[in-house]
């Protein structure tokens, strides 16, 4: 007999759109900020949990300006190279920023950059792990997979103090 999993869902208001999050009952699964006013799981009625609580907290300090690292259980699922990419942007400080190729050389991988950059793009809890801090090798914005895209990735750097070469 197979038992139906419980899907724990929380949102929560932020400077740069609606955010919503997921939770497996032990850690967060997913986190998605809405783009053209949307969220994936918008239809669904929120079912907040303990670790979701807590991860909005964390978020409004982030956004407040007085937290610079996340302490929440994630569940992450992808492939083990996403997971590498995802392990190295964990380790990125607030305030520091890298490139794809350098993400690519630490995993021994130095002309991958384009597969660096499709796992940075899978991250499937943008924020609490910061592939916003991730630029080309010549330090430009190239993309950004959450919410409204690059004007959301402009707002994050900003928020941390990342000056952009002109």
């Amino acid at each position: 007999m197979t038992h139906p999993i419980t899907l724990f869902l929380a949102r929560s208001d932020s400077p740069i759109g609606r955010l919503e999050l997921t939770s497996d009952g032990e850690a967060i699964t997913s986190l998605s900020i809405a783009c053209d006013g949307h969220l994936p799981l918008e239809a669904l009625p929120e079912n907040p949990n303990a670790v979701l609580r807590e991860a909005v907290r964390q978020l409004d300090e982030y956004f407040a300006g007085t937290r610079h690292s996340f302490d929440l259980p994630l569940h992450l699922s992808g492939t083990e190279f996403q997971k590498a990419v995802w392990a190295v942007l964990a380790d990125l400080p607030f305030g520091e920023f890298t490139s794809y190729g350098e993400i690519g050389v630490r995993l021994g991988r130095s002309t991958g950059g384009r597969a660096v950059g499709g796992a940075v793009g899978a991250n499937p809890v943008p924020l609490l792990i910061g592939c916003h801090r991730v630029l080309s090798s010549s330090g430009r914005v190239t993309g950004y997979s959450g919410g409204e895209g690059i004007p959301t990735k402009l707002w994050l750097l900003a928020h941390e103090g990342i000056t952009l070469a002109a």
